[in-house]
């Protein structure tokens, strides 16, 4: 493809989120939105008049749009349970895709995505927005420069009342939130973990049904690790949405308040952060240039696997009060 030709898109889901993705698409030079997908048809038609220049082809189903207006991949905005169904098809159709986190509700069904991304040769990549702040960018080189990692920690500190499904989850922090950081973890220190012991409760004032927070300790292979401190029913004094983090290397110490330029060194520094697109614009921005030149994707799916099983392993760690080995989880599904 060359590099001059816009890329032909299909979205499909028409939420809250799917709204967030039009507009993305709609502000990127390279792309073009040529269909919109939702099971509400009404509500695909009623967000395609009302959020975009130009009205799409709208359709309860992909393979409706597929042969009808010519697409070269798709976006996928549905809800986690949706999304290996529609991968499949949009892979088995040759079509690269672009699917929101997580890649899919459980690591079984999540290596079994993978493997037919592999089987077609299309690209699925999974938009792990968090990646793609200017600031996590420059907090990435800022500990590159460091040397070994001894420790990453990670504080995360919120207290929002979704009402909905998230208040009735089992994990609700582990399952719905923590995904962010695991794969931001991954991403600073550059390794797959080797275990974790987690420890997740409910505090006697939660609203949330399940447990709302949880502390986990990640073991990597070199030796680092990764300590996540989260709760989702911290009033007061709460941290950013990105969370706040403080590396420590052979050669100094970085740390990310999550809002500003990370700090580094001593004297402490700011560090430089440029100006990229950011969450899923750059999310978006990867994945043409991947498909363009066929370079790999930081976050494609047999990838972003990993950051999946940290979840399930945390969660199978806190049900079970005892250290549980990634490789296990990884078998065993």
């Amino acid at each position: 493809m060359s590099e001059f030709t816009k890329l032909r898109l299909i979205q499909v889901g028409a939420g809250a989120m799917g709204k967030a993705w039009l507009h993305t698409i709609s502000r990127s030079p390279d792309v073009e939105l040529v269909g919109l997908v939702d099971l509400d048809l009404a509500l695909a038609q009623r967000v395609s008049e009302e959020e975009l220049a130009a009205a799409v082809p709208v359709a309860r189903s992909l393979s409706e749009l597929v042969g009808l207006v010519g697409a070269d991949a798709v976006v996928n905005v549905t809800v986690p349970a949706a999304h290996n169904p529609v991968n499949e098809e949009a892979l088995r159709a040759g079509l690269q895709v672009i699917c929101e986190k997580p890649i899919s509700p459980t690591v079984a069904e999540a290596q079994q995505i993978a493997a037919v991304a592999k089987e077609t040769g299309k690209l699925l990549m999974i938009s792990q927005s968090r990646r793609y702040l200017n600031q996590f960018t420059a907090l990435r080189e800022a500990v590159a420069g460091l040397g070994p990692i001894a420790t990453v920690s990670c504080e995360f500190a919120k207290a929002p009342h979704f009402g909905g499904f998230r208040e009735e989850m089992d994990s609700p922090l582990l399952l719905d939130m923590a995904i962010h950081q695991f794969d931001s973890a991954r991403a600073l220190i550059g390794e797959d973990p080797v275990s974790v012991y987690c420890e997740s409760y409910n505090p006697g004032w939660s609203w949330f049904a399940g447990d709302a927070a949880a502390t986990a300790i990640f073991e990597f292979p070199g030796g680092a690790r990764f300590v996540f401190n989260g709760s989702w029913v911290s009033p007061g004094q709460e941290t950013s949405w990105n969370s706040r983090w403080r590396m420590a290397a052979e050669r100094g110490t970085a740390v990310w308040d999550g809002d500003n330029a990370p700090l580094v060194g001593d004297p402490v520094t700011p560090v430089a952060v440029g100006d990229a697109p950011e969450q899923i614009d750059g999310s978006l921005a990867e994945f043409v240039h991947c498909v363009r030149t066929g370079e790999a994707s930081s976050t494609e799916a047999h990838s972003n696997v990993q950051s999946l099983a940290m979840v399930e392993a945390a969660v199978r760690s806190g049900t079970e009060k005892r250290r549980v080995v990634l490789a296990d989880v990884l078998a065993g599904a």
